[in-house]
């Protein structure tokens, strides 16, 4: 931990990228864990876009039922200490591939969200957006004024990825020369491929994971355990040598 810290501070671009792990200490399991969305919804029925045009009702259900799980939801220290270092302008941005607003909620401000954001949505006749407070899920599927279909701003499996969100995040990805990935497997693409990149052009990678993940065998420090553990003590430690 002690080297990693000094490799934090002595870094001039440090980035994270983040997964379903960070939050999972929040209260919010992994999509694919046992207590996850997908071991309660069938993935195929509920999971694509496709399910989404076909019976946007259905699958309103679903969301509903994440929208509350979230709403019940607050950051973890693993947030919040992100969000001041980032204050302290040791990190630049977090990349993360959930869809929570935790980060946000914790105070980070430079974040760039690959799968979208649960608490914006958008009609999908008229293209007006929404924030999740206007919305009312008595009534299923939410319209809008036009009577379109509202839809959150989520991706869904065979849906791409926000154009702006995946240019951005490959440009920080190539300016950074340190890269701290927390609580990610590592097995969905693009987010996947960042550290890959990120290794490719020098960069050193730092882990922080409950367990190995299929970028363990290229990263320079593996710190395991949990993120709202290891993260405050990681700052400590950058804090003694500042």
């Amino acid at each position: 931990m002690k080297e990693a810290a000094k490799e934090i501070k002595e870094g001039k671009f440090v980035v994270a990228l983040t997964g379903a792990g960070i939050s999972a200490e929040s209260g919010i399991p992994d999509f694919r864990s046992k207590n996850g969305l997908w071991s309660k919804y069938d993935i195929n029925e509920y999971g694509y876009l496709d399910s989404f045009l076909r019976n946007p009702k259905k699958v309103w259900k679903m969301i509903a039922d994440m929208i509350s799980s979230f709403g019940k939801s607050n950051p973890n220290a693993a947030h919040y200490t992100l969000a001041e270092m980032e204050k302290m302008h040791i990190l630049k941005a977090v990349i993360t591939q959930n869809i929570d607003n935790l980060h946000q909620e914790a105070g980070s401000k430079n974040v760039v969200e690959l799968h979208g954001n649960y608490r914006r949505l958008t009609c999908m006749s008229c293209r007006k957006k929404y924030g999740i407070e206007e919305i009312s899920l008595e009534m299923l599927p939410p319209r809008c004024k036009c009577n379109g279909i509202i839809k959150p701003d989520i991706v869904f499996f065979g849906e791409t990825l926000p154009k702006d969100a995946l240019i951005k995040a490959f440009d920080l990805i190539n300016k950074c020369d340190v890269m701290l990935v927390i609580g990610t497997s590592c097995v969905v693409s693009p987010a996947a491929e960042l550290p890959v990149i990120a290794k490719q052009n020098g960069a050193t990678i730092i882990e922080i994971n409950m367990e190995d993940s299929m970028i363990s065998h290229i990263v320079d420090y593996k710190l395991q355990g949990k993120a709202g553990e290891i993260l405050p003590k990681l700052l400590n430690e950058i804090k003694n040598l500042l």
